[in-house]
Formats: structure tokens, sequence, C-alpha cells
């Protein structure tokens, strides 16, 4: 277990490592950070300036290992845009982000794990055909649209819930529904393929020769064992919310990091940028390691592996 936990480890830290020089490659690429800061009525000496204020001067991988230097200290740069420490508005803007993720999360598993089960339990009928539809058309339709759809009905015309911001707690249910219905269907398919291994196990066979109840079987047997796997996706599936906030919080007007990342990639604000783009990194990569984790402390045969 010690091996497979290094194993994956490393693997982590090259991963992360590979995001830092992708995330520092693609700002440079994108423009210069100068010519942003100045402004469009700046003159080449006022350019010349900022350069040589924000180090911008120096060879790009000098740049670099100053840049990553400054984060292993804990130094996120400043701001261009905000003109303030990068860690004072990733501080204020994490919290929003993760309760969002969290929302999404609990409403995914609350609609994948029953619609996984009745799937299970009535496979090759048309109620587990219409359930696999309904996870077809979750993984199809593009996230803004669905916002835009719960906007106009949920919010607009039949006025249950807010469109914007966060006054109160009900400001994350609308962009936390949506973001929940990317991580749907991988939840609701896991589900129904467990529940259709276990439903067919020796251990629910001795069960029902005991003559224990449908439901006893199903929800004290079956679902458990099955739903264990999926426990262990879904921190991964919650990574992936994380990463794709960028779009629901831009449309919800949530302001978390993704509407921060959207701001600062809109106005060029590079420190932000990269900082965010790493955060996001390191927040998926420990959830997946903790996935990888828990999968091996359920499954001893993927410590091999």
């Amino acid at each position: 277990m010690r091996r497979f936990i290094l194993r994956r480890a490393i693997l982590g830290v090259l991963v992360c490592m590979t995001v830092l020089v992708i995330s520092f490659g693609l700002t440079r690429v994108a423009g210069d950070p100068a010519l942003a800061v100045a402004g469009p009525q700046a003159t080449a000496a006022d350019v010349a300036a900022i350069r040589r204020a924000y180090g911008l001067d120096r060879p790009l991988p000098e740049q670099f290992f100053t840049w990553v230097g400054a984060v292993a200290r804990g130094d996120l740069g400043r701001s261009y845009l905000f003109r303030e420490p990068v860690a004072n508005l990733i501080r204020a803007r994490l919290p929003i982000t993760l309760t969002l993720g969290l929302v999404g999360l609990g409403f995914a598993l609350l609609i994948a794990l029953p619609l996984g089960i009745v799937a299970a339990l009535h496979e090759g009928t048309p109620t587990d055909r219409l359930v696999m539809l309904v996870a077809l058309l979750g993984q199809a339709m593009p996230s803004f649209w669905l916002a835009l759809l719960l906007i106009i009905g949920l919010g607009l015309r039949l006025q249950w819930l807010p469109i914007s911001g966060i006054d109160d707690w009900t400001g994350y249910l609308l962009p936390g529904l949506v973001l929940a219905f990317s991580a749907i269907p991988a939840l609701m398919r896991l589900t129904r393929s467990g529940m259709i291994d276990a439903l067919g196990s020796d251990y629910i066979r001795t069960a029902r020769a005991k003559g224990l109840s449908r439901a006893s079987i199903v929800l004290k047997h079956a679902a458990r064992n099955a739903a264990m796997p999926v426990v262990a996706i879904a921190a991964v599936q919650l990574g992936f919310m994380l990463g794709g906030s960028i779009v629901i919080e831009s449309v919800f007007s949530l302001p978390g990091l993704g509407f921060l990342a959207w701001e600062s990639i809109s106005k060029n604000d590079f420190p932000v940028v990269q900082a965010v783009v790493l955060l996001l990194a390191v927040i998926y990569i420990a959830l997946t390691l903790f996935a990888d984790l828990l999968n091996a402390a359920l499954d001893p045969r993927l410590r091999t592996g």
C-alpha cells in the first residue's frame, strides 16, 4: 500500500509541474502582460517601465523559475487588475466555488443514485432505456444552454429561484443543479452497472433464500456494495465540477474562482490566471489521489496495478 501511495504521489507532483509549465506558457503566448497593464493610451516608455517594474523584461526561463520559487514560498504574486495580492483574492473567492461544487455534487448523487438503482432493477425494460436516455441527454446538453433554460423557466417565468448572485443559500441552487448535470451520467451508469453485478452475486441469492424482503435486499445489501465505487468516483467528479465552474459562475454572476478567472482572462491579468489554474489543478490532483486510495482500500487488487 505504501508503494501504491508513493507512486500516485509522484505522479501527482509530475502532473502539477506540467500544469505549472503549461499555465505559464499559455499566459505568455496570449499576449504581452505589460500592454494589458499599461492600457491602450500608454506610450512605449510607459510599457517599458512596466516591464521593468514587473520583471517582464527578463528572459522567459528566468521569469518562470522566479514565479515557481515565489509559489513555493506561498507568494502567488499581485493582481494587475485588482491591485492586491492574488492570495487575498483566492481566499475570498474559493469558499464560493467550493460550496457550489459541493451543492452540485449533492444534486448529482441525489439524482444519479436512485435512477441508477431503478435502471438496474428494470434492466432491459423501457424504464431502463428511459433512464439511460436521461443520462445521454445530460451528457450531450451544453451546460450554458441548460443554464439559460433554467433561468428562463424557474427564474424568470416561475420566479422560484434567483438567477444571479448569492444573497442567500438559494443562490446556489440553480447553478448547482446545472453543474450536477455534468456528473449525473457517469454516476448513474456506474450505479446501474454496480447494482446489476451486485444483484447477480451469490450473497444476494443467499439473502433471497433466507426470505428477506425485496426492499431489504436492494437497499441494505446490493445498494450498499454498489455505492462504494460511486463514492470514489464522486471525488473525481467534484474536481471536474470545480474546473467547470468557470462557465457556470460567469452565467449566474457568482463571484467565485471561476468568475475571477473569467475576469482575469478577459483583462490579461496573468498572475491571477496562473494562480487559479494551478490551484484548481492541485485540488483536482488531490481529489484524484483520494479516489485512487479509496478504490485501492476497497479493492486490494488495484494496489499492484
